[in-house]
């Protein structure tokens, strides 16, 4: 029964019907009936809002075939593919302007804007957040790490960073954030692109630049 499958991933992503119809513009009530099986042909239209919301798609809710995810996974940024991760919640893709003010929102619910909720296949705090990879300063093509154009990054505020972490930061006098792996020299810190060909190869991170969160998973776009 779609309900039941409906309520086993909102189980696995800990989400209540409050926060789905929130996410997808269904009515709650609509939800509940949906879940208890009062409504056992929904419209598709509200399938199909609550499939992307739960990171599946709608002939997996109807019929229980096709699981997610449809976009290849690579749990750890630049290691081997790894197809069928298990899905540890929904985060939302936001812009990088809105990743420059990321350290002052609270609560990743608060969030109103979202471009779109994805799915994130490893562990991570509730304030994680996804950005669309630009331009190519990230991408080389000798390294097993490495970022194109296009690519999701999953950023967790929580994560402790070291050296080698790749980051996202703000620095004081722009609005929006950057990506970059940093670079612990002593007490001094530094903003570093994985492209070996990037005309700036290297910055010093100021005092007053603020890091908005550890690069801890990335989705790639074919």
């Amino acid at each position: 029964m779609i309900g039941n499958r409906v309520a086993q991933r909102m189980k696995e992503l800990e989400l209540t019907e409050a926060e789905v119809s929130r996410r997808t513009g269904v009515p709650q009530p609509t939800v509940h009936r949906i879940l208890t099986g009062v409504s056992a042909s929904p419209r598709q239209a509200n399938v199909e809002k609550i499939a992307k919301a739960l990171g599946v798609t709608s002939n997996w809710l109807w019929h229980g075939t096709n699981t997610p995810p449809e976009i290849t996974v690579i749990p750890n940024a630049g290691s081997n593919v790894e197809p069928g991760p298990r899905i540890r919640g929904l985060v939302p893709l936001i812009s990088w302007v809105q990743a420059g003010a990321w350290c002052e929102i609270q609560d990743v619910k608060d969030l109103q804007d979202a471009e779109v909720w994805l799915p994130c296949a490893v562990s991570h705090s509730h304030a994680t957040y996804a950005l669309r990879v630009r331009g190519l300063s990230m991408f080389n093509p000798h390294e097993r790490r490495s970022f194109r154009e296009g690519d999701i990054i999953f950023v967790d505020p929580a994560k402790e960073c070291e050296n080698g972490s790749l980051i996202i930061a703000k620095l004081a006098d722009s609005q929006e954030a950057t990506f970059k792996q940093l670079v612990i020299e002593g007490s001094r810190q530094f903003l570093k692109p994985l492209n070996p060909l990037w005309p700036d190869p290297i910055i010093e991170l100021p005092e007053d630049a603020t890091i908005c969160g550890v690069v801890i998973s990335k989705l790639e776009i074919f």
